[in-house]
């Protein structure tokens, strides 16, 4: 099986010399290739590409921008392997981290797989509460893994695997960003293919956001779920409403404070204090906990209010998903 690591890259040139790096100390022995798509960048990294040629089998392709999707899909019509891996550019890789997804495909085959993501120590402390709170089992990440299973898990593509043979029979990603990842897994369900959960082929996932871009990627999240429902209602879960009905509980809680009824917030201060003492045990860090309860705040926020209203939008008003959120699609 030859791997081709498909990697599409937007003003980002910093990130993917880190990534390139940890690519030169893989411990996996057999060829495999980086195939660079550079997504219409003002700022190419085409120069740390070229520095990376003498290590790593490398190749790199220049086009206009039209999104990750896009880029991944094209990055696999020019890539020479059979099986595909998915990488964002804000990505590194532990040096076992090639071996342990040929060990896992070779022990569990599967034509679509993803793994989770981890957080480095050199991390800033946001990017260690964000990474908390993106992974977490008391969080969206928690509600997230309950509703999937090992086995019918949706990859999602800053860390994923698809065959070149899965690859070609579903087309690839669709035109929307995000919800492109689950989109796809459940068109590859459709197909006939399978999905799994690689446990231990993680990577370290830097996502270099503040909060305010946070906000943004976690609303677009919310929007981009009621869209995925119309477009395969067999898969829609009630579950993907929990954040909404969370923040309207909040809200609620603070107007029954009013009356002096401080039961449901007693309740949410519990949680929020329950958030802070395991992210800073697990981060060894007081301030990385507090950061983590700003983190699960925004992300509720976001993602509920994201999704609130593109339920209002797509589903109750029928309008269409491109009309109501133009700036989910990628012409």
């Amino acid at each position: 099986m030859f791997f081709s690591l498909v990697i599409p890259v937007y003003n980002r040139p910093d990130e993917i010399q880190e990534l390139l790096e940890s690519l030169t100390v893989q411990t996996f022995k057999l060829e495999f290739e980086v195939v660079i798509v550079e997504d219409g960048s003002t700022i190419t990294c085409k120069d740390i590409v070229g520095n990376y040629s003498n290590r790593l089998s490398i190749s790199y392709y220049f086009k206009p921008n039209s999104g990750p999707g896009d880029s991944r899909n094209y990055g696999m019509r020019v890539a020479k392997g059979d099986y595909f891996i998915i990488l964002d550019s804000d990505c590194i890789l532990p040096p076992l981290y090639l071996q342990s997804i040929a060990h896992n495909l070779d022990k569990h085959y599967t034509d679509c797989f993803g793994g989770p993501d981890a957080a480095l120590d050199s991390f800033s402390d946001v990017q260690k509460a964000i990474n908390f709170t993106m992974t977490s089992f008391l969080t969206t990440g928690g509600v997230r893994g309950k509703s999937e299973k090992i086995e019918k898990f949706q990859p999602r593509s800053f860390n994923m695997g698809i065959s070149k043979k899965a690859f070609e029979a579903s087309g690839g990603f669709g035109n929307i960003h995000p919800g492109e990842d689950p989109d796809l897994s459940i068109r590859l369900w459709k197909l006939g293919f399978t999905t799994k959960l690689f446990k231990d082929s993680y990577v370290y996932h830097k996502r270099r956001i503040d909060w305010n871009k946070f906000y943004i990627q976690v609303n677009k999240f919310g929007k981009a779920r009621p869209i995925l429902d119309v477009w395969h209602p067999e898969y829609k879960k009630p579950v993907f409403l929990f954040p909404s009905l969370f923040m309207l509980g909040l809200f609620l809680s603070l107007i029954v404070l009013l009356i002096n009824v401080h039961f449901f917030i007693d309740v949410y201060i519990l949680y929020f204090c329950l958030l802070f003492i395991l992210s800073a045990i697990q981060n060894k860090s007081l301030t990385i906990g507090l950061l983590s309860v700003v983190a699960v705040f925004i992300q509720f926020y976001g993602y509920g209010t994201g999704y609130a209203l593109s339920l209002y939008k797509v589903q109750l008003l029928k309008q269409k998903p491109e009309t109501a959120f133009p700036k989910l699609f990628f012409k």
